[in-house]
C-alpha cells in the first residue's frame, strides 16, 4: 500500500465544510491493530448525515464516513486475525468517530471485527450491513420475547428502507405474516410483496392519531425503524404481550404515550442498538444471517452498487427518502 483513495469530509475552524475524494497514505490512517483492504461498504442514512455540515453525527474532522465495511486483512497485530482473513465491521463509531469504509483501506481495532460468517460473501454481508443487522436484532428481540408465527400480524414500518426491507425478508422467511407500511405505496407495493409481505399499507393508515388510551388490538409485533409521532399510535394497537422493536428516528425523535399500553396489555418496547451491541450477540446474529435467517429475497432484489464518485448523489437520495433497498459502495475493483 502506498497511496489509495477515500471519500473524506472536512470542516475548518470557521465552519467551512467540504467533502470529496482524496488520495491518502498509510500514515494517515488512524490507530488500530488490523489493516484491511476494503472490498465493499454499505451506504446508510447515518453516512448521509455525515456528509452534511450540520449532520451532528461526526465527532471530529477530517473523517472518512462509511459505518459498514467488509474486506480482507492485510496486516494484523491482533491474535484473532491474520492476513488473508475475510472480515466485517459495523458499529463502534466507525465512520463517525474513526475512519470508516468509504476508503480502499481501513485500520481498525481487532475487537471490533467479526470473521465473515459461513454462507455469506463479502458483497452479501455488506448488502445486509448495519441496516440488515439492525433488522435481525429487531426480529431477535421480538422472538426472544415470545413472538411466533402463530402470534398474528407483524408490522414493519418504513418497509422500503434498508432496515425495513430486510425485516420483511427475514420475517417472511421465518414464516411470519408480515404487513409492510410505506409512504411509497403505489410505487413499491409490488416490490414489497415480492420481498414476502402478506399485505402492504400506506403510512397514513398506521400513523393516524387514535382517540383514547388504547385502540383495537392488531399487531403481534412491530419492527419500527421510523420512530416519531406514529410510535405513540402504534403502542395503542399492539396485542397483549406483544412488542415493538425500535431502532430509528427518520420520523422524528419525540412521541406521545401513556403508561396504559404497558400496564393494561403488558407490551414491551425494545430499544435496538447496533453500534455497541455485545460481541456475543453480534456473532450469534451474524451466524443466523448466514444460515436460517439469510434474507435471500432482499439480497437478490434489493441491492445496487456505486463507486466513490457516485457517493454525493447516493447520499443525497438517502437523506431525501428516495432510496429503495440497499446501495453498496464497491471498492474491490479499485484495490485489485
Amino acid at each position: 500500500m502506498e497511496k489509495f483513495q477515500a471519500f473524506m469530509v472536512r470542516k475548518d475552524e470557521n465552519g467551512g465544510f467540504r467533502s470529496g475524494i482524496e488520495t491518502l497514505t498509510e500514515g494517515q490512517l488512524p490507530p488500530g491493530d488490523v489493516t484491511i483492504r476494503v472490498h465493499y461498504s454499505g451506504v446508510n442514512y447515518k453516512d448521509g448525515l455525515a456528509n452534511l455540515p450540520d449532520g451532528k453525527v461526526v465527532s471530529r474532522y477530517p473523517m472518512v464516513p462509511g459505518i459498514d465495511l467488509a474486506g480482507e486483512v492485510t496486516h494484523s497485530e491482533h491474535p484473532a486475525f491474520k492476513p488473508g482473513d475475510q472480515v466485517l465491521c459495523t458499529g463502534y463509531g466507525v465512520g463517525t468517530d474513526h475512519f470508516g469504509g468509504f476508503s480502499e483501506y481501513a485500520r481498525l481495532k481487532g475487537d471490533w471485527l467479526v470473521h465473515l460468517p459461513e454462507g455469506l460473501s463479502m458483497r452479501e454481508v455488506m448488502g445486509i450491513g448495519t441496516a440488515g443487522f439492525t433488522a435481525a436484532l429487531s426480529v431477535d428481540a421480538l422472538i426472544r420475547s415470545g413472538l411466533t408465527p402463530d402470534s398474528g400480524e407483524v408490522l414493519v414500518t418504513g418497509a422500503t428502507g434498508g432496515v425495513g426491507s430486510f425485516a420483511v425478508s427475514i420475517l417472511s422467511r421465518l414464516g411470519y405474516q408480515v404487513t409492510a407500511s410505506t409512504g411509497k405505496l403505489e410505487a413499491q407495493k409490488e416490490w414489497l410483496t415480492g420481498l414476502g409481505a402478506s399485505a402492504v399499507v400506506g403510512r397514513e393508515e398506521i400513523s393516524a392519531p387514535v382517540q383514547g388510551v388504547l385502540s383495537k388490538s392488531r399487531w403481534a409485533g412491530v419492527v419500527d425503524p421510523v420512530g416519531g409521532p406514529q410510535l405513540g399510535t402504534l403502542l395503542k394497537s399492539v396485542k397483549y404481550g406483544g412488542g415493538i422493536a425500535l431502532s430509528g428516528l427518520t420520523g422524528g425523535t419525540a412521541f406521545d404515550s401513556t403508561v396504559h399500553p404497558f400496564i393494561l396489555r403488558g407490551i414491551n418496547l425494545f430499544g435496538i442498538d447496533s453500534v455497541f451491541c455485545p460481541m456475543e450477540t453480534r456473532s450469534r446474529v451474524w451466524k443466523l444471517l448466514g444460515s436460517a435467517w439469510k434474507p435471500e429475497t432482499a439480497l437478490s432484489q434489493g441491492l445496487t452498487e456505486c463507486g466513490l464518485r457516485d457517493l454525493p448523489d447516493v447520499l443525497e437520495a438517502i437523506l431525501r427518502g428516495k432510496a429503495v433497498g440497499r446501495t453498496l459502495l464497491r471498492l474491490e475493483s479499485l484495490s485489485e
